[in-house]
C-alpha cells in the first residue's frame, strides 16, 4: 500500500480549460484528490458546439465531453450549480456561495469569461441576453417559438454563430455591427465581404456601421435605436459584442488581476499554489478567447503540477475557424498587410475561394483562407514555427505546378512535436493520434474520431489527421487509395462506366467478360452495381436482370430475420385517406400481419407478411409500392405547411406529394430520402435528408447531402429559388447528376463530400445548358418506370417463378 500523500487539488470551473487540464493530469499519473466546482448544473460540455444545440442539430447530451460517470470513474468530486466566492490563501480553503468550503493544497482557477452587455438604456429588459451557455440557448429556443424578429449585436465569430442558430429556428435575424467589416479582428475587407455575401444568401441580414444607443420597449424589448436615429424592430436581442474574463473570485481574494488573472509562464498567479488557466487568465498582457490556447496552457500546467519536465508557456498563435452551413473561413497570425509585408493572394470568384498569406522577411507570419480551408492546419503550424516560404510550400498551398520539384508536402509531420495539438476543438495531440494508429491498429479517420475525438467537432483538422495516417502507415495507406469496385476487378466506378459507354456493353455478363473480371459470374457486390450503371446509362434499351438485384429488390419487399417480409404502401407526402387506412387495417387482419409500424418517413410498415401472401396483399391493397426496399426514392417527408400551420409559408404537403409522385420508382445509387418544410422550423427534418427543401416567404431553399444514418451529416445549403417550377427543375437536375456521378451504394452525404459542393453547383446551377440536359435525361428515364407490384401481378410467369413454390417459414 502506497504511503505517498495525495495532494488536494481544487478546480474552480467545470469548462473546457479546467477539465482538459485535469485530463492531462490523469494521463500523466498525477496523484491528487480532485474536487471540481462548476457554476452550471451540467457536466463538462463543448461550448464551441452551442450554436449546433441552438439550431437543433445537436442536443446537450451530444456536446457533453465528460459525462457524470467520467467524474465517478476518475474519483473526482463534482459540485455543480455552485459559484466560488473566495479563496483563503492563509487557511488554504475555497468558499462557495452555498456555504461549501473545500480545503486545498493547489487551486486551479478556470472560471472562463462572461459575455459583455452593452451599457445602453434598456439592456436589462426581458428578451436581451448573451450567448455563452446552455441557459442562453434555452432562452433563445423558447423565444423562437413565440417571436419572429431577432437582432444580434456583434458581427464577430460568436455573433455570426448565434445568427446562424436563430435563422435555422425560423426567425428573421439581423446582425448589427459597429464596424463596416464582419470579423474585423480576424479577416481583411475582402474575406469579410465574401463572408457577408454568403451569409446573406442564407437568410441573415446585416446592418453595418451601426452604433446601438438604446434598447426600446417597456418590460420586453421591442427594438433597437441607433446613433444615426434609425430604428430596428426586434423581439429578441442577443448581445455578442465580446467577452470579459471572469475574475470575480480572484479579485475578491486579493489575487493580482488586470484584464484577467495575471499568470507567469507556468500559469501561476501572484499567490503560491494558486494557478489560472483559460479565458480568465492574462499571460504576458494577453487574454485568449479561443479554444486552442486553453489546451496549450493546460498541457504546460498539468506537467508543472505533476513534476514532469516541460517547456514553459510562451503564448499562442491565435487562429479562428468558422463554419456556417457550408461557409468555411480560417484566419491565423497577422492578416492586415503593412508596408513591411510581402503578400501572396489568390481569389477565385467562380469557386468562391480566397487565399492570402503574409510574409515578413520571407517568414510566414499570417494567413486567411475562405471557401477552401484544407491548408489551415499546415499554415497554422508554419506560422507557429516561423517557417520560411519556399517554392515547394508556395506551390502546395496555392495549388500550382512546381517545376522540377515534385509534389511534396507543405510541411513535414516528422518535425511536428508530439504534443502539438492537431484538433483544437477537442485538444487532441499528434502523439494521441499516432498512438491510436500504432498501438490500437486504427487505419481510418472515422476510427481515429471515435477513439480520440479528433475531427469530432468542426472537422477542420481532418486533412492533418489523414496526413498523420499516411505518414504512420506508409505504403499500407497508399495501397488503400485506388481500388476496384470489388475483388473481381481492379477497375473503379468511373472506369467501368466509361468502358460500358465506349464499348456499347448491355448486360452484366457482357461487362464482366469484356472487362476481364477475375470471376466471370461476378459477386454480390459488383453485379448489382453494374446492373445499376447499365440501367442508368441506357434507360430505354436496358433489360431488367432480376438475378443481379439484391433479394429485397427481387422480391419487392424487405425480408426480416424470421423469413417474413414487410410491405410499405406509398403515401404521397405522408398523406393518406380514411379509406386507405381502413383498407390497410382490413388486409393486415386478414393476412395476420404481426405489427403495423409508423416509419420515420411518415408511412405505415406492415411487418410479418408471409412470402406466399405478398402478391395477394399487394393486390388487395391496390396501392403503389412505397419502395422501402429499393435503391430509389423512399419517401418525401412533409410538415403540414401553409395549409394548416400558423407558421407555414409554403404548401409543403402539396409540394412533397408532387415530388414523390414525380420521381418515385427511379433507381438511384443508394436509397434516397427527401423532405419538404413549409417554414424554416424544420419539423420535417429536411436538414438530414438527401434533398431537403425549406419554404420561406420568398420561395424555397434547397439543401443537399444530409444523412440521419450511421454517418450522420447535416445537409448543405445548395440554392434558393422563387418559384415551384425552378424548384422542380433543380431537384430533377440534381438527382440526375447524382445518378450519373454517384458510386453504387454511395449516399449523397458521401457523394457531396467526394465531389465537393462547388463542383455540383457548377454542373447543376451555373451551367444552364447542362442543367437542361440533365432534366431531359431524368425525364427520359422516368418514362420507362412502372409500379413493380403491378408488373408482378400482371405477369403470371414472374409471379409463379417468385412465389408459387413458396412455403411458410418452418414448413418441411
Amino acid at each position: 500500500m502506497s504511503n505517498i500523500k495525495r495532494e488536494k487539488l481544487v478546480v474552480i470551473g467545470n469548462g473546457i480549460a479546467g477539465i482538459s487540464t485535469v485530463e492531462q493530469i490523469i494521463k500523466l499519473g498525477g496523484k491528487f484528490d480532485i474536487t471540481v466546482i462548476g457554476q452550471e448544473p451540467h457536466p463538462n460540455y463543448n461550448r464551441i458546439m452551442l450554436s449546433y444545440v441552438l439550431e437543433g442539430s445537436k442536443t446537450l447530451d451530444d456536446i457533453v465531453l465528460n459525462d457524470w460517470k467520467w467524474y465517478e470513474d476518475n474519483q473526482i468530486t463534482l459540485h455543480t450549480g455552485v459559484t466560488v466566492t473566495a479563496i483563503d490563501g492563509e487557511r488554504k480553503v475555497v468558499t462557495a456561495d452555498n456555504g461549501l468550503t473545500v480545503p486545498y493544497d493547489r487551486v486551479i482557477i478556470a472560471t472562463g469569461s462572461k459575455p459583455f452587455i452593452l451599457p445602453v438604456p434598456g439592456s436589462d429588459k426581458e428578451g436581451v441576453i448573451g450567448f455563452r451557455n446552455i441557459a442562453d440557448c434555452t432562452q433563445m429556443l423558447q423565444a423562437a417559438k413565440a417571436y419572429k424578429k431577432a437582432a444580434v449585436i456583434g458581427g464577430g465569430l460568436l455573433g455570426l454563430e448565434a445568427a446562424k442558430g436563430l435563422v435555422s429556428l425560423g426567425m428573421e435575424v439581423t446582425v448589427v455591427h459597429l464596424m463596416q467589416d464582419l470579423m474585423e479582428s480576424q479577416l481583411d475587407s475582402m474575406a469579410s465581404r465574401m463572408l457577408q455575401r454568403e451569409l446573406e444568401r442564407q437568410g441573415i441580414r446585416f446592418l453595418l456601421g451601426k452604433q446601438t444607443t438604446e434598447i426600446m420597449g417597456d418590460e420586453r424589448v421591442t427594438g433597437l435605436r441607433f446613433k444615426d436615429g434609425d430604428e430596428l424592430e426586434a423581439e429578441l436581442v442577443v448581445m455578442a459584442v465580446g467577452i470579459r474574463a471572469n475574475v470575480a473570485a480572484a479579485q475578491a481574494s486579493g489575487i493580482e488581476v488586470n484584464r484577467g488573472i495575471v499568470v507567469n509562464d507556468y500559469l501561476q498567479t501572484s499567490w503560491p499554489d494558486v494557478y489560472a488557466v483559460g479565458e480568465c487568465c492574462e499571460h504576458r498582457g494577453a487574454c485568449y478567447g479561443l479554444v486552442a490556447p486553453l489546451f496549450e496552457q493546460g498541457q504546460v500546467l498539468a506537467k508543472h503540477l505533476c513534476g514532469v519536465d516541460g517547456l514553459p508557456y510562451e503564448g499562442s498563435i491565435v487562429s479562428t475557424k468558422l463554419k456556417i452551413s457550408g461557409v468555411d473561413v480560417f484566419s491565423a497570425g497577422e492578416f492586415m498587410e503593412q508596408a513591411e509585408h510581402s503578400v501572396i493572394v489568390a481569389k477565385d470568384d467562380w469557386r468562391k475561394t480566397y487565399k492570402k498569406i503574409l510574409l515578413r522577411d520571407n517568414i510566414i507570419v499570417g494567413a486567411i483562407l475562405f471557401g477552401d480551408v484544407s491548408d489551415s492546419a499546415s499554415l497554422q503550424s508554419m506560422i507557429r514555427k516561423k517557417t520560411a516560404m519556399t517554392e515547394e510550400i508556395y506551390h502546395s498551398i496555392m495549388g500550382t505546378e512546381c517545376a522540377g520539384k515534385g509534389s511534396g508536402k507543405a510541411f513535414s509531420l516528422d518535425k511536428m512535436p508530439d504534443d502539438e495539438i492537431v484538433c483544437g476543438c477537442n485538444g487532441v495531440t499528434k502523439k494521441a493520434i499516432v498512438d491510436a494508429v500504432t498501438l490500437q491498429g486504427l487505419t481510418t479517420v472515422d476510427e481515429i474520431k471515435a477513439c480520440t475525438g479528433a475531427t469530432r467537432s468542426c472537422g477542420g483538422c481532418k486533412p492533418v489527421v489523414e496526413q498523420i495516417l499516411q505518414s504512420v502507415l506508409g505504403d499500407g495507406f497508399k495501397t488503400a487509395g485506388k481500388q476496384g469496385i470489388c475483388p473481381c476487378t481492379t477497375l473503379d466506378r468511373d472506369e467501368i462506366v466509361a468502358e460500358i459507354s465506349a464499348k456499347g456493353l448491355t448486360t452484366t455478363k457482357e461487362v464482366m467478360h469484356v472487362l476481364n473480371f477475375s470471376n466471370p459470374e461476378g459477386c454480390s457486390k459488383c453485379r448489382p452495381a453494374i446492373h445499376y450503371y447499365l440501367a442508368m446509362l441506357n434507360p430505354v434499351t436496358h433489360q431488367e436482370e432480376r438475378e443481379s438485384r439484391f433479394v429485397n429488390e427481387r422480391m419487392n419487399a424487405n425480408i426480416q430475420k424470421d423469413g417474413t417480409y414487410t410491405v410499405v404502401p406509398r403515401m404521397y407526402g405522408g398523406v393518406t385517406t380514411p379509406e386507405d387506412l381502413k383498407k390497410i387495417a382490413d388486409v393486415s387482419l386478414k393476412y395476420n400481419v404481426k405489427v403495423v409500424k409508423v416509419t420515420g418517413g411518415q408511412r405505415l410498415d406492415l411487418i410479418g407478411v408471409k412470402k406466399e401472401d405478398l402478391p395477394s396483399v399487394w393486390e388487395e391493397l391496390d396501392m403503389p409500392s412505397g419502395y422501402a426496399y429499393a435503391k430509389s426514392l423512399r419517401t418525401v417527408k412533409t410538415c403540414v405547411g401553409s395549409q394548416f400551420c400558423r407558421f407555414g409559408t409554403q404548401d409543403s404537403m402539396g409540394m412533397g406529394a408532387f415530388l414523390e409522385e414525380k420521381f418515385e420508382r427511379l433507381d438511384f445509387p443508394a436509397k434516397f430520402k427527401m423532405a419538404v418544410n413549409g417554414c424554416p422550423r424544420n419539423c420535417a427534418e429536411s436538414c438530414t435528408k438527401d434533398i431537403g427543401i425549406v419554404g420561406n416567404d420568398g420561395g424555397w431553399e434547397i439543401f443537399v447531402g444530409g444523412n440521419g444514418g450511421t454517418k450522420a451529416r447535416l445537409a448543405d445549403s445548395f440554392s434558393k429559388v422563387k418559384t415551384d417550377e425552378e424548384l422542380i427543375e433543380i431537384c430533377g437536375a440534381l438527382m440526375q447528376y447524382y445518378r450519373e456521378t454517384g458510386k453504387y451504394l454511395e449516399r449523397t452525404s458521401e457523394w457531396v463530400e467526394r465531389l465537393g459542393l462547388e463542383q455540383i453547383r457548377a454542373a447543376v446551377l451555373d451551367d444552364a445548358k447542362q442543367r437542361k440536359e440533365l432534366v431531359e435525361r431524368i425525364e427520359l428515364a422516368l418514362q420507362q418506370v412502372e409500379d413493380p407490384w403491378k408488373k408482378v401481378l400482371n405477369d403470371d410467369k414472374l409471379r409463379n417463378t417468385l412465389f408459387q413454390d413458396a412455403r411458410p417459414v418452418g414448413s418441411k
